[in-house]
Parts: C-alpha cells; sequence; structure tokens
C-alpha cells in the first residue's frame, strides 16, 4: 500500500459512520461493511496487503478463533467516531464505540500496513492490546503484540512519501481487486498448465515408444521359426547350453545366444512359442493401447485450453479439485471428477470413461451430452435433489469445454440417467430431455 493512496482512502472512509458487520473472509482477509450497504476488503498478507472492493467475495469459512470472536463482539453494529492515519504513518485506525444502557465502550481496530509486520491490532481505551491478528513476541520484532500488553507506537517514517492522486478512490478500489485477481489467475494458470504439460509430454513419449504392429508381427514370426528350428535340431542342442548354433532350412547356420539356461531343448522351443505368443497378442491388441493413450493426450490438450481460457480463479478452482486424501478409494483414471459447490461432477475423458459412467450412474443423476454430435459424457451426482440450472450450466460447459476448442454457440442436452437408454459402448438413445445453450465466445 503506498501512503498517498491510503491518506486518499482515509478521507473516503470518514464519509461512513457505523461499521454494520465484520468478519474474516479467508485467513488474511477482513470484510468490513459500512453503513449496511458498502462492503471494503482489507488484505493483510504479509508484505502484499492492499484494501478493495468487488462485487462478491466467497467466504472460506466460519472462523472462531479469540481474535475473531472479540473483533465480532467489538465492531458488528458499532459507531465509528473517527478514523485517521496515526502519527500519518501506513497505519489506519478506527476509533469506535458501542453504545449500551450503562456507559460507552471506545474501542480502536488498527490496521498496520507495515510490510512483514502487516497486522490487524484491537485495542482498548488505554492502548492495552485485546486480540490481534498476529502476535508478535519480542525475538521477532522491537515491537511486541500481545494480549494484555500495551502497545508501542511505530517510529514514523524517516522519509516523506511521494503524491499519487487518485481520481476516483472507489474506482481505484475496485481495480486494485481486478488487478490482483489477474495477477493471481495469470500465475494460476502458469502453475497449472505446467503441471498439465508435463503430464502431456510423458504421454507423448508412452506414445512414440510403441511398438509398431508390423514389428510385433514380424517378431511373432521369428520367435516362432526359432522354436520350430529348436525343435528340428533336438540331437545338436545339449543341456544348459549358452549358444545355439543350429541349421537352418536354406541350410545356413543360425547363432542364438540364449538369456537363461535350460535342461532340455523342449524347454527352449516352449519359451520361444510362448515370446511368439505374446508378441501376437500384444499386435492384435495394439489399437486398444494405441487409443488409450492418444484419448488420454486429446484429453489433456482439451484440458490446457479449458485452463488457458478460464476467465476466473473459480474456474480454475473447480477444474483442480482438492484431492481424496482416503487411500482406499480406487480412482479411475479414464474419468475426470469436479465438484461444483458441493455436487460431483464427472465427466469421461474416452470412450471408456463414457461407457463406466453410463455404467455406475444411478437412475436419478443428471446424463448431459452435446446435442447431434460427439461428446465427453458428463453425470452429475443428485442424491434425488433438485438441481439448480447454474449447476446444469456450469457442468454443461464442461462437456463443451472437454470437447471441442472452438469457441461458439453449443446445444446441451440433459436428462435423468434413466432416461438413456445404452445401445452399444457409449453409443445411447435418450428421451424425455432438456436442452441449454452454452457460449464459449465470452
Amino acid at each position: 500500500m503506498k501512503l498517498s493512496h491510503l491518506k486518499q482512502i482515509v478521507k473516503y472512509l470518514q464519509n461512513f459512520t457505523k461499521i454494520s458487520a465484520i468478519h474474516r473472509v479467508n485467513d488474511t482477509t477482513i470484510k468490513i461493511v459500512f453503513d449496511k450497504r458498502d462492503a471494503i476488503y482489507f488484505n493483510m498478507q504479509r508484505s502484499n496487503s492492499s484494501i478493495f472492493k468487488c462485487q462478491e467475495y466467497p467466504r472460506s469459512k466460519v472462523y472462531n478463533a479469540p481474535f475473531d470472536v472479540i473483533l465480532a463482539k467489538k465492531f458488528n453494529r458499532c459507531n465509528i467516531l473517527g478514523v485517521e492515519l496515526l502519527h500519518g504513518d501506513k497505519i489506519l485506525r478506527f476509533k469506535t464505540s458501542l453504545a449500551s444502557a450503562y456507559k460507552e465502550e471506545i474501542t480502536y481496530l488498527q490496521v498496520e500496513f507495515t510490510g512483514k509486520y502487516t497486522n490487524i491490532i484491537i485495542l482498548d481505551e488505554e492502548n492495552i492490546v485485546l486480540e490481534a491478528l498476529r502476535h508478535i513476541d519480542l525475538f521477532s520484532s522491537f515491537r511486541e503484540v500481545r494480549v494484555g500488553h500495551k502497545l508501542v507506537d511505530v517510529l514514523p517514517a524517516p522519509f516523506q512519501a511521494k503524491e499519487y492522486l487518485l481520481d476516483d478512490v472507489e474506482k481505484f478500489l475496485y481495480e486494485v481487486y481486478e488487478k490482483e485477481q489477474n495477477a493471481k489467475l495469470d500465475n494460476l494458470k502458469k502453475q497449472k498448465i505446467s503441471f498439465l504439460q508435463k503430464k502431456l509430454k510423458k504421454l507423448q513419449k508412452l506414445y512414440e515408444k510403441l511398438d509398431s504392429k508390423e514389428e510385433l508381427e514380424e517378431e511373432a514370426l521369428k520367435y516362432q521359426h526359432y522354436g520350430n528350428l529348436v525343435l528340428s535340431n533336438v540331437a545338436n542342442i545339449k543341456p544348459y547350453d549358452k549358444i545355439l548354433k543350429l541349421q537352418d532350412y536354406d541350410g545356413s547356420t543360425l547363432e542364438l545366444i540364449l538369456e537363461k539356461q535350460y535342461p532340455t531343448p523342449f524347454m527352449i522351443s516352449e519359451m520361444f512359442f510362448t515370446k511368439s505368443k505374446k508378441a501376437k497378442q500384444k499386435a492384435k491388441h495394439l489399437y486398444i493401447e494405441e487409443e488409450s493413450i492418444s484419448s488420454k493426450i486429446e484429453h489433456l490438450k482439451l484440458f490446457i485450453h479449458t485452463v488457458n481460457a478460464a476467465k476466473d480463479i473459480s474456474k480454475i478452482e473447480l477444474l483442480f479439485p482438492k484431492k481424496i486424501q482416503n487411500k482406499k478409494i480406487r480412482l479411475n483414471d479414464s474419468i475426470e471428477i469436479f465438484w461444483i459447490e458441493g455436487y460431483k461432477v464427472q465427466l469421461g475423458k474416452n470412450e471408456k470413461g463414457n461407457i463406466e459412467l453410463l455404467k455406475n450412474a444411478r437412475a436419478k443423476d443428471i446424463w448431459i451430452h452435446m446435442k447431434d454430435r460427439p461428446s465427453a459424457h458428463v453425470i452429475i451426482t443428485t442424491d434425488k435433489q433438485n438441481l439448480p440450472e447454474k449447476i446444469i450450466l456450469a457442468a454443461a460447459r464442461l462437456c463443451v469445454d472437454f470437447t471441442t476448442t472452438s469457441q461458439d454457440r453449443y446445444l446441451v442436452d440433459y436428462t435423468q440417467r434413466r432416461e438413456v437408454t445404452v445401445q452399444s459402448g457409449a453409443n445411447v438413445l435418450y428421451n424425455k430431455y432438456k436442452t441449454i445453450e452454452v457460449d464459449t465466445r465470452d
């Protein structure tokens, strides 16, 4: 916080007469509602503090620490007697009172924007600390912040701060929030995209290392040929030979070095026939592995695009829910799980994932799919309750985001799982459905 900005914000705050409500919205941010209508947020992050306004800031949890109890007790529905910068420094002080039937009780709310010692301190009329966001001992600073002890004043800054004129303080407070959110969003995007790109590179390397069907088929024929040759040369093979010299069918001599020694020629031939069979099976089912890895690669590319296109932090948080700590729960790597305001939303990464979703969904779960085109299947677990439309819309947006990168208007169908009939694999027929529009152009 610049001192010049703080001076102008103080003049803005002096227009208010009451603190209607006050509470923490996250570990380091306090929300104060002035005169029942103006909510202003005080971000007390060390070395990165700020004051801002915004349309809506979600409360991460309800705090019940001693600091929060005293904060609510002393300042909810209190009168503001004065707002000032203490000694002209970056220490904002509210002088407040709670008028009761017996006496007027004076309490100070001191908001300190002092770098690494940034703090909010609650003081009585004698400057005794009642509580603080951060307690500071004498080992950490020359100035102790301790409940029941008198607070020592901070020495004034030894320099004259530059002046930065604000045209509109309220507009500035909104801009502070917007800039902070954009910076956080950019950093979060870089972090998450880097994480996804590492996973993508691993899958791409794995895909590149896959054997070709032709090579596997040739390998199968080669080992079958070796097995037959061993049977044709049984008389010339000694027990536990390391090197075999076999007469080939064209009269040439073939030399084979064995990985291990065998007591009989028949065990050697069986080893070659087993290798031939494995190579045949691998060649036959190679397309399944190729399709699986390829679909995961495409899913990750869509995931990266979706993160890159996110307009706010809440979208990133939706895409990266906190990991389930229960190790007994086995996660399906063909299904992506999201949480939207407490509702579990599952999305098929590929055909296998779509089939699993259809198989395991309950009758009243909501099934979502793009209209008249192939797309990811999405299931919202409902527990039989009615779903808010915004949850369906958010899940439908995920369905579109993980199907196409093209920005356009799309129609998305949704219905209960009981209305969906599986034809084959993930191909379905459905009725009694509703359709909503998802516009990805914004």
